[in-house]
């Protein structure tokens, strides 16, 4: 069981997952090899057991909760969160040899925008992992909707879920650095494995961007500093519209290993690439005689519009949409570089597209062998707030 397809367990899925049966040390992504035994061993770190030890869960004696366990005491609930002081970082998890990350769960406070989550793999000194908590969930715009998915879930009551494979060879540390004024709450668990880590394991990153407004005839560009082998596998995008009408006619367009003007992917328009149609639109019958046309929100597997915020009419007046497209069957494979823009396009009157200047948020997912190219600078506490 020591050689392993852990890569391939990411990106197939049905017969061909039953057919190669990929594992991690026995175990895989989904349920073809769960029974299979593994020397891999399991430990979760939280404010239980802040260093996941064996044996080390519910033995704390001071917490967050020690007010409401007085009469109980140790062992009952005694330290269920952290507070995570203005500008200050948190240490989430910090793991010591090889592994790799299966699930994360929390129900971060305040302000989502505020909370940016770092990950760093092997003693990396730049993070592969830095968004904003929300965004990294697909919570873009500080509201909670469900989101049903493989990878993500967003549960009733805020609750946030991760399940990328994550694996690391020397080391794991996760951050989240509180850029408010505010104090805030934060309930985790991080489950792993301590294991064996294939030498053709690649390493998890994410990144995220914003511009707003984009500048008129220009291209979002939702990553550009990839550099090595590997592959894309998910894109996240929180979109706020400024003006009236479609606004999804833009293309997707992937410029891989030594692209120059033109892509070698190229989408059909926003709503095709996140695995829809037609605007969203689903026509809804209101009267004898009269139908409407209205945003249709959706969940699936592999993409979903699982926000739509239409605003109040009063001072909410912004429509805001959460879309989402994980990579998960069909991987975007590079072997050098990789290049990712779209375009905002609405229509003009005569059938003629519009330029678009929207509010557009980005996190983007991928797979690859370290070390990574620089990430941009982390837009400012102005620049991320939702407004």
């Amino acid at each position: 069981m020591k050689k392993t397809l852990f890569l391939a367990c990411l990106f197939v899925s049905g017969r061909l997952l039953a057919q190669q049966a990929p594992k991690f040390n026995g175990i895989d992504a989904g349920m073809s090899n769960i029974y299979r035994l593994s020397d891999a061993k399991t430990r979760s770190i939280s404010p239980e057991n802040f260093n996941g030890a064996k044996g080390g869960g519910g033995k704390a004696t001071t917490g967050t909760g020690q007010g409401a366990s007085r009469d109980l005491g140790q062992g009952w609930k005694v330290s269920p969160s952290v507070v995570i002081k203005a500008h200050t970082t948190f240490t989430i998890a910090e793991i010591d040899g090889s592994g790799s990350i299966q699930h994360i769960w929390m129900t971060p406070t305040g302000n989502w925008r505020y909370s940016i989550l770092r990950f760093y793999w092997d003693d990396e000194a730049t993070p592969s992992v830095e968004a904003p908590v929300g965004d990294f969930f697909g919570m873009g715009w500080g509201r909670y909707s469900p989101l049903r998915s493989l990878p993500v879930c967003v549960n009733p009551g805020s609750a946030f879920n991760c399940y990328w494979p994550m694996p690391f060879r020397k080391k794991c540390r996760i951050t989240m650095e509180n850029i408010d004024e505010k104090d805030m709450v934060l309930y985790y668990q991080v489950d792993y494995i301590q294991t064996e880590v294939p030498s053709d394991a690649a390493y998890f990153h994410a990144q995220f961007r914003r511009v707003n407004p984009l500048p008129y005839k220009t291209n979002y560009v939702l990553v550009d500093s990839i550099k090595g082998k590997g592959q894309y596998v998910g894109t996240y995008l929180a979109w706020g519209v400024h003006n009236n009408g479609w606004w999804g006619e833009g293309e997707i367009k992937f410029f891989m290993d030594g692209d120059t003007d033109y892509p070698t992917i190229c989408g059909t328009g926003t709503e095709d690439y996140f695995c829809g149609s037609y605007d969203f639109d689903t026509q809804k019958k209101v009267s004898e005689g009269v139908t409407v046309s209205d945003y249709t929100e959706f969940n699936t597997p592999y993409s979903g519009l699982a926000q739509v915020i239409k605003g109040d009419g009063h001072y909410d007046i912004a429509q805001r949409f959460g879309l989402y497209r994980w990579h998960i069957t069909d991987p975007v494979r590079f072997e050098k570089n990789l290049k990712v823009t779209i375009q905002a396009l609405g229509w003009r009157d005569g059938g003629r597209y519009l330029p678009l200047q929207d509010d557009i948020s980005s996190t983007v997912f991928w797979y690859q062998a370290e070390p990574h190219g620089a990430f941009p600078k982390l837009p400012s506490k102005d620049q991320l707030e939702v407004n």
